[in-house]
This record gives structure tokens, C-alpha cells and sequence, in this order.
């Protein structure tokens, strides 16, 4: 399964590396556009000194990871979409051009479903989408969001309650999926 990762995605912490931990498990594949990297290190940069730095790395690191993931799209399917808001028609055109079965946003009134699978993409949310994969990939998806709830617990020095974490992090469906016995 293909999947473009849209900057809203990729952007807070806990999300992306839930989110890329299971793709480095082989449950999916992730696809983005540099213009959708660029954003992710724009908003990181509005955080402060730094964050931006760490944001470029973070994404040289992906890149790396995943040196086919980058999608290149022509400017034509761009300039044949019409979304709510206009700056958001690159997300699309990606996901269109990197053949994606998944548009994983945030913003999910900015991708009308109609819109989005007239293309031949479903759109989905990054909570919905993982509960689905942790229902699919029970041990996978668990040890990833234990590996990323332990980093969490360390860089803190706090003890990290599971479920408290995924909610912070937008995951809540996730986060009650993983503690429920």
C-alpha cells in the first residue's frame, strides 16, 4: 500500500515516528514531494531557534531511509485540480503522481473525498489509518508505538503513559486500541 504523507502528518513528533516506524516494518509504503518536506521544515522553523535545523535533519534522514518515497509530479495535474483551498492541490498531484492508494492528512475539509477519489486516492486520517493497521498488524504496530512511547520516556525523563501519549499526539483511536486488553 502507497501512501502520501502530507506535511500536517509529518510535522509533530510522536505522529511521524509512529507513522515511519510502521512503514519501517514493510506494512507501507511512504511517499511525499520535496514541496511537502519543505513545508514540515517551515513549520518546525516557526518554533523557534534550531527547530528548523532539526526538522532537516530529521528529514535527511527519511530521505535516506527512503530514497524512492520523493514523488516529482508535472505541473499540468496541478493545475487540473480544484480543492477548497488551492495551496493544497501540490498534496494531491503527488499523491495522483506517485500512484498513492492513501492521502494521509490532517486536514481532512481541505480534501473533499469526492475530489480526492475521483483521482483514484483515499483520503484518510492518521489516527484511522493507524487503528486500522494495529487491528491488521496487532504486534508491529504495538512494539513500534512502545519503541516511540519509551523514546518519549527517556528524552523526558518522565514516565510516558501510552495512551495519554497517543492522545497528545492526535492518535487517540490508536492510543485506546493499544492499552485495551
Amino acid at each position: 500500500m502507497r501512501v502520501l504523507i502530507d506535511a500536517c502528518v509529518l510535522y509533530p513528533t510522536v505522529m511521524r515516528e509512529v507513522l515511519i516506524g510502521v512503514a519501517g516494518q514493510g506494512v507501507f509504503e511512504p511517499l511525499w514531494s520535496a514541496r511537502i518536506l519543505e513545508e514540515w521544515a517551515r513549520a518546525a522553523a516557526r518554533l523557534g531557534d534550531g527547530f528548523e535545523d532539526l526538522a532537516r535533519g530529521e528529514i535527511a534522514l527519511l530521505k535516506a531511509r527512503w530514497p524512492n518515497a520523493e514523488i516529482a509530479y508535472s505541473q499540468d495535474i496541478e493545475a487540473g485540480l480544484h480543492l477548497p483551498d488551492p495551496n493544497d492541490t501540490h498534496v494531491l498531484a503527488a499523491a495522483i503522481a506517485g500512484k498513492a492508494d492513501i492521502l494521509l492528512t490532517m486536514n481532512l475539509k481541505d480534501f473533499p473525498t469526492r475530489t480526492v477519489s475521483a483521482q483514484g486516492v483515499v483520503r484518510r486520517d492518521p489516527d484511522s489509518l493507524l487503528r486500522e493497521m494495529f487491528e491488521e498488524n496487532r504486534d508491529t504496530v504495538g512494539q513500534v508505538a512502545e519503541n516511540v512511547r519509551q523514546v518519549a520516556e527517556n528524552l523526558s525523563g518522565m514516565p510516558q503513559d501510552m495512551r495519554k501519549l497517543m492522545k497528545k499526539a492526535q492518535l487517540p483511536r490508536l492510543g485506546k486500541a493499544l492499552v485495551a486488553p
